[in-house]
């Protein structure tokens, strides 16, 4: 067994044993030996270490230009950064994302990354802080509370683009079901009663209409991201960043990245400030409680297949009983229905840390960067396995649809226009009292013929707002 070899770095509280090999430094070891909390690592999320990437990046860049930090040191800074927003040297960001500091164990593992590789890239070796220091260079201007904060804002950014995509693909899903479905009729229900017709195509349009709308509500929340308070360093007063420093970071920020940041206009505001986040998870919140909705639409629809409503048939995906045989679950929606929850149990959590904070700065930061990192993955996860295990194949029982429209009570409401709202009374009480068919009662009264009846019941004219006899008025009384 090969022993492990380890180099000695000391900071503020002393020496400490660091891998030989680790680009991380001594602040990610006393972490590492500190939080032992989540289990989910920095580098379980690759967006957030790129977005730190490009946070430093362009905080070594504007140091340049404003004479404050060695080009050539600079110039390595960036290339480490271009290289780790590349994807390379993920697994030296192994920090919990639960601690405490604020963000600061975070911050410290990217300056120690960055620096130790930048300082290969310059020709020396790992540790020698002396030629490119995590603190001094990496660092320069910031500080945990605005590069922190910078960073997430950005990964929040860059994540939601994905999930809109996922949305919008999703939607598609639906659409093009509620093409497929359009001229199978069936009965649409309020409070689980029978209500009046419908097609199971307006249905899952609906659905797709339903969530068109949360791209909007996403996009327009991701903007308040989009304002970031680089430059304020410690509590927003810029102590260490010489003038100009905020406005030229994010702008080499926006250049770096391809998305446009803005300085935040009150630095000091800015610091403590929360309300961007609690305005995105709730976007979020807002998506998953729409969307468990429809996922129950769906298992209602699907119940069955004898003694349920059996409209459609979702895929079937696995085994539904280790002691029934032949039952098969809607375990695709009911996975989603669960990853909803928790995302509005992560917006719970959202507005307890949002509100948790004192003073000029908000400490329970990495409970809000978790819990959305989380919401917005949960969720881009199961709105993809929703559209391709699930809604991509669903299928519709058009012949047993048809025959709960006739056999429902709710299909009187219809004829109104045909028969009169008196008649229709009667037949429908008739109906209860019996047990007998609407269809079969109206025809046994001589309300309507077959042939009028049928064409009553034809889906363009069953769900037109336009559908009346030609003269306008009840044929019968």
């Amino acid at each position: 067994m090969t022993s492990q070899k380890f180099r000695i770095e000391s900071d503020l509280l002393g020496e400490l044993q660091v891998p030989a090999d680790a680009y991380y430094g001594v602040q990610t070891q006393r972490a590492l030996n500190n939080y032992k909390i989540s289990a989910v690592k920095m580098y379980d999320y690759p967006e957030y270490i790129i977005a730190m990437a490009y946070v430093k990046m362009a905080a070594a860049a504007a140091n340049a230009e404003l004479g404050v930090l060695d080009r050539t040191v600079a110039d390595a800074i960036i290339a480490a950064c271009r290289e780790i927003a590349g994807g390379k040297l993920h697994d030296q960001f192994p920090v919990d994302m639960m601690q405490g500091g604020a963000g600061t164990s975070v911050n410290m593992n990217a300056n120690e990354v960055i620096a130790n590789r930048a300082l290969e890239l310059m020709g020396h070796q790992k540790g020698e802080y002396q030629y490119c220091s995590p603190n001094d260079h990496v660092n320069c201007a910031q500080s945990t509370n605005d590069a922190y904060p910078t960073a997430f804002r950005y990964t929040f950014v860059r994540m939601n683009k994905h999930l809109v995509a996922s949305l919008r693909e999703l939607i598609e899903a639906f659409r093009a079901k509620g093409v497929e479905f359009k001229d199978v009729l069936k009965m649409g229900r309020t409070q689980l009663q029978d209500a009046v017709p419908m097609t199971s195509g307006q249905e899952f349009h609906a659905f797709a209409t339903n969530l068109e709308e949360e791209i909007a509500n996403l996009e327009r929340n991701a903007v308040l991201l989009r304002e970031i308070n680089m430059g304020g360093t410690a509590i927003g007063t810029g102590l260490n960043a010489v003038p100009g420093f905020a406005e030229l970071c994010a702008k080499r920020m926006s250049e770096f990245s391809g998305d446009e940041l803005t300085e935040a206009p009150d630095l000091v505001e800015a610091t403590p400030d929360t309300g961007a986040y609690v305005s995105y998870s709730a976007a979020l919140k807002r998506l998953a409680i729409k969307l468990s909705k429809i996922c129950n639409d769906l298992r209602l629809m699907a119940s069955g297949p004898r003694c349920g409503l059996h409209e459609i048939n979702l895929p079937p995906m696995a085994p539904g009983s280790s002691i029934m045989p032949g039952k098969v679950n809607p375990v695709i929606p009911e996975v989603t229905n669960q990853v909803c929850f928790k995302v509005i149990g992560n917006d719970t959590t959202v507005a307890f840390a949002a509100e948790a904070g004192q003073l000029q700065l908000n400490v329970m930061e990495p409970v809000i960067a978790e819990s959305i990192l989380e919401s917005v993955t949960w969720l881009r996860n199961a709105i993809d396995t929703l559209r391709t295990k699930c809604v991509e194949g669903i299928t519709v029982n058009a012949d047993h649809c048809y025959e709960m429209v006739k056999n429902s009570i709710g299909i009187v409401t219809a004829l109104n226009p045909y028969i009169g709202y008196k008649a229709s009374t009667k037949i429908a009480k008739e109906a209860l009292e019996t047990g007998g068919s609407v269809y079969d009662l109206v025809l046994a009264h001589g309300l309507m013929t077959r042939e009028k009846l049928d064409e009553a019941l034809d889906p363009r004219a069953m769900t037109a707002s336009h559908a009346l006899p030609p003269s306008g008025r009840p044929t019968g009384g």
